[in-house]
């Protein structure tokens, strides 16, 4: 007698499988998350049969004689960027971001490009109709005739056809959060379905040899909507980040098994769709204003590329008896509170009766720590009144006794700096031992400090030097 479909309950933000239903997800702590989905029952209710004599495994030698694949340029240099030098015939990449960011703009202006060029590329969408994608294109003045677009959900038929399909360069799908499988009894965008046809469209890409794009939804947090399996199933990962509020958009590399993971593409959204900016440092910087109290300019490092970014910060008592506010747009709270404290412990600086508010002007997010010192230089100049230099950069780690650290890549941003017409650098002292003496480029002045409080002094000398 053929056993009856069991359920089982599965958090549609982690993939965290219970036994029962709960209001919270225990693993991520999301709420009303989990949903029912039926488990297929197996083809025996009894044991499960032993298994066969497995064949025998070949190994091979590291040293292979084969070229590695050629890589498919798609036309957009920052694209390009982010995915190592373009595409790789037969691999995954996942795009993920806010919803109305661009993911779909992006990828059908490059979709056009590769068509333009005479490669057969096909676009297919689960959440807009052919006209919707045909009225995009107008819209951004898109002209590519041979891009070959379709609307459809089934995954089944979807594969059906590109099976039969020669010489198909890229596959787009947006979104898998829209595909859908008949064998798999429950709705589209539940972890099951994501999954499985996630699997199957993988599947095929890898053996007819074709580059696959998915389109996936994030949640609230920022993560990518379903499984985190999915991110481990796809050979690169990326995440379209931006302020709606902000022309800029940039494309973070998270996974890639062919290029870096730290590289980003930054776009502009027009009324022409995404365009490409190959020098973000002067645009944002654009609209900074010097001898302002408050204000900062990082020497950053994005991947390969040196970025320099205005950090503002601002300062005001707090009102009556609650907690002092900590308000920050592009970098990390808690190593805003790190800094605080020691700019308190260290220096002497009295902030925590003040409200903190910090900026890093123009829509990108800052990971790296070698941003404390600016962090540290706009702070001081908020709590002092006086204005940072306007042709200086900063950038350093500090440590929680005070101590400037050194940070890589010194040369690019120092180069980056003198580029665009700064005429002077804060970094770290260079102490370590075997440590080759830095050249500073020419018209640059180099100020090396070791210490926190050697920042502090400059603002609150009885000199009243600048820094």
């Amino acid at each position: 007698m053929a056993r009856r479909p069991s359920a089982h309950y599965v958090c549609q933000s982690c993939g965290a499988v219970f036994p029962k239903w709960a209001g919270r997800c225990e693993s991520c702590g999301a709420w009303n998350s989990i949903v029912e989905e039926a488990v297929e029952p197996t083809a025996t209710g009894g044991a499960a049969p032993r298994r066969a004599r497995g064949a025998k495994v070949a190994f091979v030698s590291l040293a292979g004689t084969a070229e590695p694949p050629p890589r498919i340029g798609t036309r957009m240099a920052e694209l390009d960027r982010v995915l190592g030098g373009g595409l790789v015939p037969a691999s995954v990449v996942l795009v993920g971001g806010d919803p109305g960011i661009g993911k779909s703009t992006l990828l059908l202006q490059a979709a056009c490009a590769l068509a333009a060029a005479g490669r057969r590329v096909k676009y297919i969408s689960g959440e807009e109709a052919v006209d919707q994608i045909r009225l995009r294109a107008r819209r951004l003045g898109l002209d590519a005739p041979g891009l070959e677009i379709a609307a459809a959900i089934n995954v089944t038929d979807i594969a059906g056809t590109l099976e039969n399909e020669p010489d198909v360069a890229l596959v787009v799908i947006d979104s898998i959060q829209t595909m859908w499988l008949e064998s798999v009894e429950s709705a589209p965008g539940t972890v099951s379905q994501v999954r499985a046809t996630a699997f199957e469209l993988i599947r095929l890409a890898k053996q007819r040899g074709f580059s696959l794009i998915l389109v996936g939804h994030v949640t609230k947090e920022g993560a990518l909507a379903g499984p985190r399996v999915l991110e481990h199933m796809v050979d690169a990962v990326m995440y379209f980040e931006g302020d709606r509020g902000h022309q800029f958009r940039i494309l973070r590399a998270a996974k890639n098994r062919f290029g870096a993971t730290d590289e980003i593409g930054v776009f502009a959204m027009t009324d022409q769709g995404l365009v490409e900016v190959p020098n973000p440092s002067a645009l944002f910087l654009a609209e900074r204003r010097g001898n302002i109290a408050g204000s900062a300019v990082f020497a950053g490092i994005e991947g390969t590329r040196p970025v320099l970014l205005e950090v503002q910060a601002l300062l005001s008592p707090k009102s009556g008896d609650s907690a002092p506010r900590r308000a920050v747009v592009g970098w990390d709270t808690s190593r805003l509170n790190m800094l605080l404290a020691v700019l308190e412990a260290r220096c002497g600086l009295k902030l925590h009766g003040m409200d903190v508010h910090l900026n890093i002007a123009g829509g990108l997010r800052v990971l790296e720590p070698a941003a404390d010192l600016a962090v540290a230089a706009a702070l001081v100049s908020a709590a002092t009144g006086k204005p940072t230099h306007a042709g200086a950069v900063y950038f350093g780690e500090i440590g929680l006794s005070g101590e400037i650290r050194q940070v890589a890549q010194v040369d690019a941003r120092l180069k980056e700096a003198q580029k665009l017409g700064f005429d002077a650098a804060f970094l770290p002292r260079r102490i370590a031992r075997g440590t080759t003496r830095l050249v500073a480029p020419e018209g640059l002045h180099l100020n090396e400090i070791g210490h926190l409080g050697d920042l502090v002094a400059l603002f609150g000398g009885t000199d009243g030097e600048e820094a």
